[in-house]
């Protein structure tokens, strides 16, 4: 019996042992300083009864082997109750107008006659909007974490982004090229993920995948027709290091890196349906014509979370989306809405917690245009950018889902997709291991 309780406590320094060697590895000193305790801490107690009886008391053996295995056993299981009783939000049934967005906002210029008119139309929104513009702004020398590398740097990659809108549309060859849907559909998975995408799904266009007015590129406020029948949406992932920097300037240089990345696979995806013979059209930044997390969550890339943005099955939030739209004949995936993530979104509420700006909600989701949903609150997040002169990611770093897609993470959220208790567990055990405010990381150069 003896035996039991010293192998036990063997398991349980090794586990931890090597979690603290992995936080290591993932630059988490501060997991790695609290994990390597609880290994001595958690261990002892099997040690202490292994040395000093040859044969413990039934108690201890019920308490300290049976009880454990009993709770590790229930949490591996699929039992859910919660994420039963979370109620599945259907679709919108609206069209969210581009111009009403704080970057189309950002474009209007004082003095101008669309300038006059937009706020004429909405009068609410020109008090906040004086407010944000009253600040440095996005990427501004005088913004309060200016750095000159990583500030012109961001610019750079942005600039690059801009290049390609032009090339979002190309000409589409006068021969279409006859081809199989599941075969060009497995095909195009394949090539953007050896190019660098991380995941990639496929669904058929919805209206309200579309915005309904343009905001940001000429026409200035024309309508959005839908011209295509299938969307591809696919995901890159941001560097972890680069984004444990948020709100500070690394994180916008990353944000902007991978911008680019997500424009350069769009446009080459788009100019190799063209090259088919269909018509494609790629939607990056600064020229889009589809709300990307509303497309690649319904092909099946991942659940909106508290914070409005796509969390991914295994990078959470940490990743930046790109779109193409075609009517090449395509084979789509099936989305199935994950109400783990959504339980996991009631509970955690990390974001809000850590957001500078105060701009997530603490509630629960609420019903807007037949939809239920988190709303952030949009001025007061682009209005802390303005202030800092970065995209601060703030949210997304401290996101549990955000940890690296390896071994320890990916039993912990196969775990927590199943099993509500487990979910419970790992938001406490994240707060314990990592802080519930988590700082910045610094000096990265």
């Amino acid at each position: 019996m003896a035996f039991v309780f010293l192998v036990s406590g063997g398991v349980v320094f090794l586990l931890l042992t090597i979690a603290a060697l992995i936080s290591n590895r993932e630059g988490e000193p501060a997991a790695q300083q609290r994990f390597l305790p609880m290994a001595v801490l958690l261990s002892a107690p099997y040690f202490l009864i292994g040395w000093l009886f040859e044969i413990p008391p039934q108690i201890l053996f019920g308490l300290f082997i049976i009880l454990p295995l009993i709770f590790f056993l229930y949490l591996i299981l699929p039992i859910d109750p919660a994420a039963k009783k979370i109620e599945v939000s259907p679709p919108p049934n609206y069209c969210h107008d581009e111009r009403d967005i704080m970057f189309s906002r950002q474009r209007l210029q004082p003095g101008t006659n669309r300038f006059d008119e937009y706020y004429q139309t909405h009068p609410e929104k020109k008090a906040l909007d004086d407010a944000w513009r009253a600040k440095p702004g996005l990427l501004n020398p005088k913004a309060q974490f200016y750095h000159p590398l990583y500030f012109n740097a961001s610019d750079a990659s942005f600039d690059t982004v801009a290049f390609f809108h032009p090339h979002v549309q190309p000409q589409t060859a006068s021969e279409k090229q006859e081809v199989q849907a599941e075969q060009v559909s497995r095909f195009i998975k394949d090539w953007l993920l050896r190019s660098g995408a991380h995941s990639v799904g496929i669904t058929r266009l919805q209206d309200y995948h579309l915005y309904s007015h343009r905001g940001r590129q000429e026409p200035y406020g024309a309508e959005i027709q839908k011209e295509h029948e299938f969307a591809i949406a696919f995901t890159v992932e941001m560097n972890k290091e680069m984004v444990d920097s948020a709100p500070l300037a690394p994180t916008v240089l990353e944000s902007a890196d991978q911008y680019l990345r997500a424009g350069m696979l769009a446009v080459k995806l788009s100019t190799f349906i063209s090259k088919l013979g269909y018509e494609a059209r790629a939607h990056i930044d600064g020229n889009y014509q589809v709300i990307c997390p509303l497309v690649a969550r319904d092909a099946g890339l991942g659940e909106l979370g508290r914070m409005g943005l796509l969390m991914t099955p295994a990078l959470g939030p940490r990743v930046r989306i790109g779109v193409v739209t075609t009517n090449l004949p395509l084979q789509t995936d099936d989305y199935q809405p994950d109400n783990s993530v959504i339980d996991f979104c009631n509970k955690c509420k990390k974001c809000a917690y850590n957001c500078p700006s105060k701009a997530i909600s603490f509630e629960d989701r609420q019903w807007e245009h037949g939809v239920l949903r988190w709303k952030i609150d949009p001025e007061a997040c682009f209005g802390y950018w303005c202030a800092v002169g970065t995209d601060c990611a703030r949210c997304m770093k401290v996101c549990p889902y955000s940890h690296p897609d390896n071994l320890m993470h990916r039993l912990v959220r196969k775990t927590i997709r199943k099993n509500s208790m487990a979910r419970w567990l790992a938001i406490k055990m994240d707060d314990v291991i990592y802080g519930k405010h988590p700082p910045a990381k610094r000096d990265l150069l």
